[in-house]
Order: C-alpha cells, then structure tokens, then sequence
C-alpha cells in the first residue's frame, strides 16, 4: 500500500472533516499504525488548538503528539512566502511527513481551511504540497448554495490543476448536495471527471450542517439562563418572533431556534408551551436579544418547568443577533462523539470506497520533485555519517557550508589550511566554527605530512620524482586531502571553489586511480527538474570519448543513477534518432550504444536518439515507437563535452532546475570537484553525494 494521502479543499467550509473521519476509519480497517498531518493550520489566539487535529486524534487515539501533526500556521506561511523563502517551507513540509511516513503504515495528510481572509494562493500551495510528497489526493468540494453546473465546474478546475502539477486524484467528493440533484450532479461530473477517479456525492445532512446551541453562544458570548444540560442541541433552523404569538405559533418548525427580544413574555412562554405540546415540534431553544432579561414571574415560571430547553441571553438587538446566527458554520469537535459518528457513518453510507482504496493500493508515484530528492539525499547521509575532507579552508562558501552541514549532523568535516587564518576568516563573515565538531588540519602542522609525502613518494618514485618533490606536493591542500581520503583518515573529498578541475582531479588520478574494471573518469550532473530527476553525462571531464569511452560513462552513469535511486532508462545522444542519419559523430553514438548493451544487457538502452526524442513522450513515439527508452530517458549522455558542458548550463538557467554535482564516477574513492562559481548550496549538495558514494563503496 502506498504510504500517504492528500485530502485537499476546492475552498472554505466543504466538510472536508467529514472525508478524513471516514477515510481515517477505512484506513485503519486496512493497516494497524495510521498518522495524520496537517501541513497548514490556521492561526489560533489564546494558546487555542486546530479543532480538526484534536478531533482526529482523540477520537481513533492516534500515537501522535498534537505538535507532530502540523507543519505551519498560515501566518508562518505568509512570512516565508514574502520573503521567498518558499524552497525552506516544502523541506521543513517533507522532513515532518517523512518522519511520520518511517513512523506510519499510511499517513493521512489533510490541506488548509481556507479561513484566512486574503490568502489566495492556498489552493495552488496545497497541490504543490502534494505533489513535492508525492502522494495522491482526494479533492472534496461543496454544492451548497450552488448551481449544479457551477459545482461541478469548480471541481472540475481543481482535478484538472491538480493533474497538471503531477498529482494523482484517486477520487473526488462533492459534499452538501440537494438531495434532489444527486442524479443529476453525478451524470455532469462524469462528464469532466477521469474515468479512473472515483466519484462521490454525500447530499445534505441538516444534523451535520445545523449548529448547536453551544456553537451558537460561542459566536454571540451569551448568558445561559436556563437548559444549560441541553447545549449540544442543534438549530436546523431560526426564526424572529416579533408578531403576536396567534401569528407566529405557526412558523414554528421542528428543532427551530427562536429570537425574541427579552421582553416578549408571550412569545416566550407560548414557545416554551408547543415545545411541551404533542401538537407542536420541538424547539432547539431560545435567544432573547437586546439584553433584556424577563421580569421575575416569568423566570420563576421558566425556572418550574421541567426540561426547559436552552434559553440564552444577549446583548445585540434582535436584526444584528439574527445576522451572527445565520453566520455560525457548524464543526465537528473533539469529544462530540455523536457528531463524530454520525460524520463516519454518513460517509460510509453515501460512498463507495472499494475503487479508490484498490487504485490508492496499487498507487506508485513516478513523480520525484527536487526537493524530495535532496531530502533523501541528506536522510541517506545522515543514516551513515561519513567524513569529508574540504581542502579550501579559507573559502567564505565552503565554510558557511561546513557549519551548515555540522549543524544538520549530515557528515563530519575537516578544513585544511593554516587554523588562525580559518578562524579569523569565519569569525569575519559572522561565522561560528566549532572546534568539537569540525576538524582543522594545517598540512605543514600536521602529524600525518611525513608518512603522506613518503607515501607519495613510494607511488610515483617510477616517474622519478626527487624527495623534495614529494614533500612540497604535499602541502599542496589538494594533494594532502586526496591522501587523507587514500589512507582512509577521510572517506571523501570535495574540493574545486578555488582551484581548477585539473588540480582537484590529477592527485585521485595519480593514486586513488580508477576503480577495478574502470578505465574511463568521468562525471554526472543530477538535474532536478521540476517534476523529475535526470543524470547528465559527461559534462564537466572527457572532452572528446571515443565509443569505448562513451559505452562506459553511460554504464557507469547508470550506475550512478541506481546508487541515487533513480531507475535508469539510458540514452546515447545524438543529431540524429535511430537510422535516420548518418555520419562519424552518429557512428561513434551507434557504436557506443552497442557496446553499452554488450556489457550491460540489463540496463534499458538506446541510442543514437536526440534529445527531444528521448525525454518528450510524443516525439518518441512518433520517431522510435518500438523503444522501451524513447520519451522516458531520465540518463542523458552526451557526445562531447562541448555538447554536454553547454546543455546542462542551459537546461540550468532556462528552466531554474537545481544542478547538483558535477559527480565524479569511475575513482576507487569518492573525490568531487566543485566549480569556481558555486555556491553554498552547491558545496553543500556536492558533500552530501560525495559522503553517499562512500557509503556505496564500503
């Protein structure tokens, strides 16, 4: 079974609680541990609580605490929005729902209210939510007060923007329908809704939508003058009674609420005397409005007679009273276990579960968002904390990335360089370096640099270098990382914000060299696009790969791509798809592909195919229809560097994809190169992969 799901609004006051209840309850009949998350709260004053969070779990006694289960207040929300924080809002989103996931066998998430006056980007945050967890929703909208055709376009718009940003809806829900529309609203919602979402309609339940008293007089801050025991009662409908009492005993209607100002004994008392009659409805209670309490024989009268329902006091005049009424929205709230009951079992009675639970079981998602990517690049870190060497110390980048990467525990850090020179450079851009937690080595200082540069000398004494040679290399910070990763005092490197491909790479391939059955270096770039992640290769290292070459890069990038969780459907790029060209440059491809396959019959494949072909899944059917590769490639290998260098670059800045590597493969132990212009990020992501790679090689 898939481990999440979506319950998302089309707006304000849908009866969204009533789906959870009931699917919350479906769900527990299937799988013994359920959680339940709500990415987005309202604000609540006075140190109050999300009522819908109390209910779910007290009511099915959730091993939860009320703070695991929300991400954010809407005001939170805003103030990151303003100050474009929103990538820092759908991590922290992701690590919570990922911390209930581990926690949970399903996790119900639950969309925003919608209650916040002026919020208008609710709908769209609540689908990109969705889409960045990568689970599939159910969209519950409302008839009430609508035409039919205006309901069923509403929700149509919210299924259809909903798919477009890549998130499954298994089922939809129109709640509150008039009875008498039902058939007719679900003849036109087929019309527009996927034949593989689920349709439900839940018609107009007055128990559910009514009031009680104690809701009401929560609105008007009333006295309760008399049926206090009898609150919970609920006000399907009100009216005034301001006409004589001959005339207004026949609006009367059953659980009907009567507003009349304090002073009308004779409405009073003959309201009082049809709720006793056999021949009248019962009441749901009074309001007596202008602030006028009833003369003393009249509450003495009320105060003997048996049963009396609620009568409550206010201030406002009977039109403003009247007004505030006619605004209570009626919720369902902890420990309104009637209420509560009732909700699941309405839900239970009007849908039909089994389609949606069967497609939710059978639920994959083939969305990964880069955010999700990246926060499972980190948790895969941290599950086995490795240590990374930076050899550029005083670089205000790598140490602000250093400081971020201690404080998350993602790796354990060492800087190389001269310790004062460290420390004054950090202190100077309002950096705090902790000398328990990140390691400072001075290469000249340190008790390693002897056996380093005899080492160094031992490896490339048949190149004839002199001793003297050796012991200067090796104060050369990369050459002095590059050893501490070779004697295993480091389990990787990550270097290049200062220094040159060349400098960074040449020591690994002086003596960590390449690993068993590798022959080529070569490197990745994952590309996280806005729905997807694809491996870009060779991008930053071979500038011209014969066919051998390029057979094993994309072998090799495949492989990368598995070690990251990616699924890998392999293509060798070219001008040209299939037999369509021909050429030297489309030979190289052709033959690269059939040695690819060769050596790795298990991979999917193919190539010589363009670009477009491979990523677009019309243009692929249309070119190479018989390809299990075409129109799904998500491991991109290019001809030539030139080619490669410039379309990641330009994939990069058209679309605002995340780059992160590039990601050296084919070494013996991990060691990244970093370009000159990266950034905190960039380093920050570099260390992640690089500590991930040691992990794989162990």
């Amino acid at each position: 079974m898939n481990k999440g799901i979506y319950i998302a609004n089309t707006e304000s006051q849908t009866g969204k609680i009533v789906v959870a209840l009931g699917v919350l309850k479906l769900l527990l009949s299937k799988v013994s541990r359920v959680g339940y998350f709500r990415p987005i709260i309202s604000d609540f004053p006075n140190g109050k609580k999300d009522n819908h969070i109390e209910t779910i779990l007290s009511y099915f006694n959730l091993d939860m605490d009320y703070e695991e289960a929300y991400g954010f207040t809407i005001s939170e929300v805003v103030h990151l929005k303003n100050l474009g924080k929103e990538s820092v809002l759908i991590d922290r989103l992701i690590e919570k729902y990922k911390t209930l996931e581990a926690k949970f066998d399903v996790v119900l998430v639950e969309g925003s209210d919608f209650e916040s006056k002026g919020v208008a980007f609710e709908f769209d945050l609540n689908a990109e939510i969705a889409k960045n967890l990568s689970i599939p929703a159910l969209i519950v909208s409302s008839a009430h007060d609508k035409e039919i055709m205006d309901a069923v376009s509403n929700l149509d718009l919210a299924v259809k923007t909903y798919t477009e940003k890549d998130v499954t809806v298994l089922a939809v829900f129109m709640n509150r329908v008039n009875e008498n529309d039902c058939e007719n609203m679900e003849e036109e919602l087929k019309k527009v809704i996927p034949s593989e979402t689920a349709i439900g309609l839940i018609p107009e339940v007055k128990k559910l939508s009514s009031p009680t008293l104690q809701e009401i007089n929560n609105e008007l801050g009333g006295e309760v003058l008399f049926g206090e025991d009898f609150m919970n009662k609920r006000a399907e409908k009100f009216n005034i009674g301001a006409m004589q009492l001959r005339n207004y005993l026949d609006r009367v209607g059953e659980n009907c609420l009567v507003i009349t100002p304090g002073d009308r004994s004779d409405i009073i008392m003959g309201a009082l005397q049809a709720n006793a009659s056999a021949n009248y409805p019962s009441l749901a209670g009074i309001i007596l409005t202008g602030g006028i309490t009833p003369g003393k024989p009249i509450m003495k009268l009320i105060d003997g007679l048996p049963n009396v329902v609620p009568i409550i006091l206010v201030d406002e005049v009977t039109f403003v009273a009247a007004n505030k009424i006619g605004n209570v929205k009626s919720k369902v709230r902890a420990g309104d276990t009637k209420k509560i009951e009732l909700s699941i079992a309405i839900f239970e009675k009007y849908i039909d579960t089994d389609f949606a639970l069967d497609r939710f079981k059978r639920f994959r998602s083939n969305v990964l968002t880069p955010r999700m990517f990246q926060y499972n690049l980190v948790s895969k870190a941290k599950s086995k904390k490795k240590h990374i060497v930076l050899p550029e110390g005083t670089d205000p980048r790598i140490l602000e990335a250093a400081v971020n990467l201690v404080e998350q525990n993602v790796v354990d850090v060492t800087l190389l360089g001269n310790k004062e020179d460290i420390l004054a450079k950090a202190q100077e851009n309002g950096l705090k370096i902790n000398e328990d937690e990140v390691t400072i080595i001075d290469p000249a200082k340190s008790e390693y640099y002897e056996d380093y540069w005899k080492t160094y000398y031992q490896l490339r004494k048949h190149k004839n270098i002199p001793e003297d040679y050796a012991r200067d290399t090796m104060l050369d910070v990369s050459f002095f990382g590059t050893m501490m990763v070779y004697k295993g005092h480091a389990d990787g490197m990550v270097s290049g914000a200062a220094h040159t491909t060349a400098h960074t790479i040449i020591p690994a391939l002086q003596f960590v060299k390449t690993r068993p059955g590798v022959s080529t270096v070569s490197s990745v770039f994952f590309m996280c696009l806005d729905d997807h992640v694809s491996v870009f290769g060779d991008c930053a290292v071979n500038i011209n790969p014969n066919s051998d070459q390029l057979a094993e890069i994309a072998i090799s990038s495949a492989e990368s791509a598995i070690a990251f969780g990616i699924n890998p459907k392999v293509a060798l790029l070219s001008y040209s798809s299939g037999t369509s060209g021909s050429g030297a440059e489309v030979e190289k491809v052709k033959e690269a592909t059939k040695k690819a396959i060769a050596l790795r019959p298990d991979l999917k494949i193919e190539g010589p195919i363009q670009y477009d072909a491979a990523v677009d899944a019309s243009v692929g059917k249309s070119k190479m229809p018989d390809s299990e590769v075409a129109g799904k490639a998500n491991v991109l290998i290019f001809p030539d560097l030139n080619t490669g260098n410039n379309t990641y670059k330009a994939v990069q800045r058209e679309t605002n994809a995340v780059a992160i590597g590039p990601m050296l493969q084919g070494l013996n132990k991990p060691v990244n190169d970093l370009s000159r212009g990266c950034t905190v990020d960039d380093i920050f992501n570099t260390v992640v992969i690089t500590a991930i790679q040691a992990q794989d090689q162990e």
